[in-house]
């Protein structure tokens, strides 16, 4: 959603595109199946399709001093074509010329060049400054509509239109004069013929240039400039265009004198709008995560698709339910529906972070723990606030779980302390404050009996609790930060995974470690989930791969490879249909389950 005009639509008319951390989703309309793209090694900043649909381009960040990749993609196999490599640090804007000759590429603050690259070759043809030294970093490319050897740049105090000759081989650029404005321009947009070009700035006012004379035609709206600046921007074919705004409006406005006719309001700043060329249909992205639908005659927006905007913390499924599960992320929970994959219910709680979320035996109450240290619990179906426990912990509460009577919960804070509540009726009260660990607890499991639980700590141990007593009985020490710990369904073994990269098989009992695999060639297991009958166990983490095992051979059965975040955490649904993963980027990716004839 934060990727400057990253929602295209296909002129297929069936498929949309978009980027998701480093990978780019295709997604059919109709049907929601999905393609994934993968390639880039970080995140993808921009991404562009040709006009006849053949060819997507993307491009990366990287770290500075390093090359930032352009992907070719071709659309129809789904494959990569062609690595170009010669911008440094970022690919600010990407564009085909109109026959899909060439690719024009942007290149970032640190680079700050423009490079025409040559389709089919796969190779550069010619490069230049891409900014004139009185002004600053240019933001935005976009190719001619007609011609393959015309594109324009624009951005911080400078508007550039460029001539391409084919035989020298050099870009020639014309500066454009905009009288007495200075803008920082953020989005750009050619009229069919070529004649005019559009600009939006984040004064919140929109620019019309001739593109024969170089000359700013028009500027609008004169009045009442749009709030928080114009940050995308689609040509009709009546000449009128309608605006999105930072502030989340958007506008019809008339092409003349931009005066606006019509207005909808969305979530979040639009940062794309596409044109679906289907029954006067367009698409608006927001940098909130959410897709919407509308059209120009109704002008009334429909929810399409949402996401959360933040690293998702946690997942669950609901005791014996399959079509629900909760996740929790920055500012909200959220209630998603399997079958469909949209979202049912989303609880917002404004500037804190939810760490860790538990729904309770009897599916009457959501507890969730959070950053500002309180517990909170919500009414499942309406998202209604039950009661919130302040103070619970001193620096937030990272874990959280409940017994099955669901009369008490247990929860970790972020300086190391296991609490006991007792719930009631009306009341919550602190029943037992155990310390033994150092660090944060990142993971509380209880037996299903309520008589013992087990908690994993960063501080590097995992501790075994009499939930009866209240007492240590087991202490299990070991060089790393543990992230994740589950009960093998007999409760006589628990398993452990942590920075190490090791999964550890150990005795209840006696806390002895009973079997050791390699559970990752490179990186952290940051989530982990076992199967009813105990005979599969999944893992996921920063390598952002899920992992299936076979629990008593200590073997991978099958890897899924989709993820372009670290996995927080995952979870077997309940009936075992599904897998589901959540990751950092805030992607959640539901895996189908394996059939182990």
């Amino acid at each position: 959603g934060y990727v400057p005009c990253g929602l295209i639509c296909h002129p297929d008319r069936e498929h949309i595109l978009y980027p998701l951390g480093c990978t780019v989703v295709i997604q059919h309309l109709d049907t929601k199946k999905q393609s994934f793209l993968h390639g880039h090694t970080n995140n993808v900043t921009c991404i562009v399709l040709s006009r006849d649909g053949m060819y997507v381009a993307s491009g990366q960040v990287t770290h500075m001093g390093f090359k930032a990749d352009i992907i070719l993609w071709d659309f129809l196999k789904k494959e990569l074509l062609a690595r170009l490599s010669l911008h440094e640090g970022k690919i600010e804007g990407l564009s085909f010329s109109p026959r899909s000759i060439y690719l024009v590429s942007l290149g970032g603050q640190d680079d700050g060049r423009v490079v025409v690259w040559d389709v089919s070759k796969r190779e550069a043809v010619c490069g230049s400054p891409a900014s004139p030294r009185s002004a600053g970093n240019s933001n935005v490319v976009m190719c001619s509509s007609c011609r393959d050897d015309m594109f324009v740049t624009a951005g911080n105090f400078t508007i550039r239109v460029w001539e391409l000759n084919t035989t020298t081989k050099k870009i020639h650029p014309s500066e454009c004069h905009a009288g007495q404005l200075r803008r920082v321009n953020v989005c750009v947009k050619m009229t069919d013929d070529d004649n005019y070009f559009y600009l939006g700035t984040t004064s919140g006012d929109v620019l019309k240039v001739n593109t024969s004379n170089k000359m700013m035609t028009a500027c609008g709206p004169q009045k009442k400039k749009f709030s928080m600046g114009v940050t995308a921007l689609l040509l009709l074919k009546t000449g009128d265009l309608i605006v999105g705004t930072g502030e989340g409006t958007v506008a019809l406005c008339k092409g003349s004198d931009f005066k606006v006719m019509k207005r909808i309001q969305v979530e979040g700043g639009v940062t794309s709008l596409t044109c679906s060329s289907q029954d006067n249909q367009f698409f608006i992205g927001t940098n909130k995560c959410q897709i919407y639908r509308s059209d120009y005659t109704t002008f009334k927006e429909e929810l399409v698709a949402v996401s959360h905007t933040e690293a998702i913390n946690d997942v669950v499924f609901p005791e014996g339910f399959s079509d629900l599960f909760v996740t929790c992320s920055t500012n909200d929970i959220r209630v998603w529906y399997t079958p469909e994959h949209r979202e049912r219910l989303r609880i917002a709680v404004p500037n804190v972070i939810c760490h860790a979320i538990e729904v309770t035996k009897d599916g009457m109450v959501f507890i969730s723990g959070w950053s500002d240290g309180k517990i909170r619990a919500f009414v499942p179906a309406t998202g209604e606030p039950m009661y919130e426990i302040n103070n619970a912990h001193s620096s937030g509460v990272t874990a959280i779980a409940v017994t099955s009577d669901c009369k008490r919960i247990v929860s970790g804070g972020g300086e190391g302390q296991v609490r006991i509540w007792n719930i009631g009726e009306k009341t919550q009260k602190l029943r037992e404050v155990l310390k033994e660990h150092r660090g944060a607890v990142s993971c509380i499991k209880i037996s299903k009996n309520d008589k013992e639980g087990v908690t994993a700590s960063l501080d590097g141990t995992c501790v075994i609790w009499d939930l009866v007593r209240y007492v240590r009985k087991q202490m299990i020490l070991e060089n790393t930060l543990f992230k994740c710990v589950c009960y093998h369904p007999g409760e006589y073994q628990i398993i452990t995974g942590g920075t190490d990269r090791k999964i550890v098989y150990w005795e209840v009992f006696d806390g002895s470690a009973i079997r050791e695999v390699q559970g990752s060639l490179s990186s952290s297991i940051n989530g982990m989930d076992i199967t009813s009958d105990g005979a599969y166990f999944v893992t996921g983490g920063d390598d952002h791969l899920v992992k299936l095992w076979d629990y008593n051979e200590g073997e991978v059965t099958h890897v899924g490879r989709g993820h372009s975040g670290s996995i927080t955490r995952l979870k077997i649904c309940p009936a075992n249909k599904y897998i589901v993963s959540v990751s950092a980027d805030g992607a959640i990716l539901i895996w189908k389950y394996p059939s182990l004839g």
